[in-house]
């Protein structure tokens, strides 16, 4: 290729205008072959060109060591960036995002290189997020159907089921009245299931009266279930949040006194929700058994809880406490435009 075919190769808004790497280091190692002649004509014609004392020997010493370090400064400055592009990208993990190559600047084709590859990580990190939030719309929406289907359905379904038995047991003689007494208990323990499944897959609580109500719920009602004390520490009143904030956070506390009830192996829990000017913190803590040996947070829980907090903005980590045994999920939401109310 022409040097006026990569000059229009280059092109284009927003390109650095540069030699091209191949024509700097052919300048670079020309004028340093220049500067080797010279000093090496010095040094076989000393007498034309410098006094009979001089040091011949020293001399090409010297011009040796200082065209080597002449050359390794050269070079490292032009290739520089892209030692720094195959680092990142060894390492990159667009689960973390914000990881780019710090002052890329578009002088040199090296450095274009790096400019375009942090281009490519803000366009990768969009588009994961946006087919996130897809895949959580189509989760929610998902779940919204199913209680609905549940309430409208199995619920009227099984209350009808109640009230036959009712009748029937006007009509039915005495001896069976036990075993009727039995269908309607279980009768009425699936309707109470049905409707603890569904208010699960739909928090009406987080729609009708916040956020700190509804996690106030969330922790009565499971640790009732689930046979847990839940101690919680809700501030109020809290910060306005968008309603995606609202309910990526609600299922991220729902999801971490699930996990505590599965796997943490303790009887207790403490649930808190802190807010300062700048951010809302919500830890689960546990005093059980702790993480385990080679634990990888790439499960599906763990996963969709990472995705939940990508979306919004926020942290999230998952870590031994330094005050005693157990886990702690942390999750720190930055209180800014997308997480707060308009």
């Amino acid at each position: 290729m022409s040097s006026s075919a990569e000059d229009r190769a280059r092109s284009g808004p927003g390109r650095g205008h540069y030699r091209s790497l191949r024509q700097r280091l052919v300048v670079s190692n020309a004028v340093l072959l220049i500067a080797a002649c010279l000093l090496t004509a010095l040094i076989l014609a000393p007498r034309k060109f410098s006094s009979p004392e001089l040091d011949e020997a020293g001399i090409l010493v010297v011009t040796l060591a200082l065209v080597t370090l002449i050359n390794v400064v050269v070079v490292h400055r032009f290739l520089a960036p892209l030692q720094a592009l195959t680092a990142l990208a060894r390492r990159v993990d667009l689960g973390e995002p914000g990881q780019r190559i710090p002052d890329a600047r578009a002088t040199s084709e090296a450095g274009e290189l790096a400019v375009t590859f942090n281009e490519m990580l803000a366009r990768l990190e969009l588009e994961r997020r946006e087919a996130a939030r897809r895949i959580v719309d189509a989760h929610e929406s998902e779940r919204l159907r199913i209680a609905q289907e549940l309430h409208d359905e199995v619920g009227q379904t099984l209350t009808a089921v109640l009230l036959q038995l009712s009748r029937l047991q006007e009509r039915l003689p005495a001896n069976l009245s036990g075993e009727l007494s039995e269908a309607q208990d279980a009768a009425r323990a699936s309707l109470e299931d049905v409707r603890r499944i569904a208010t699960d897959l739909r928090p009406e609580a987080l729609r009708d009266l916040g956020l700190a109500s509804a996690l106030a719920t969330l922790s009565d009602g499971f640790g009732r279930r689930a046979g847990l004390r839940v101690d919680r520490q809700i501030q109020t009143p809290m910060p306005q949040l968008s309603g995606e904030a609202e309910l990526a956070v609600y299922r991220i506390a729902q999801e971490a006194l699930t996990n505590v009830a599965r796997h943490a192996g303790s009887d207790t829990a403490e649930l808190t929700v802190q807010a300062d000017a700048g951010q809302l913190t919500l830890t689960v803590r546990d005093r059980g058994r702790g993480l385990p040996s080679g634990y990888a947070t790439d499960g599906n829980g763990m996963r969709g809880m990472q995705e939940r907090a990508g979306l919004i903005g926020a942290s999230l980590r998952i870590q031994t406490p330094t005050d005693g045994p157990g886990t702690e999920l942390r999750l720190e939401l930055p209180l800014n435009g997308a997480s707060c109310h308009a």
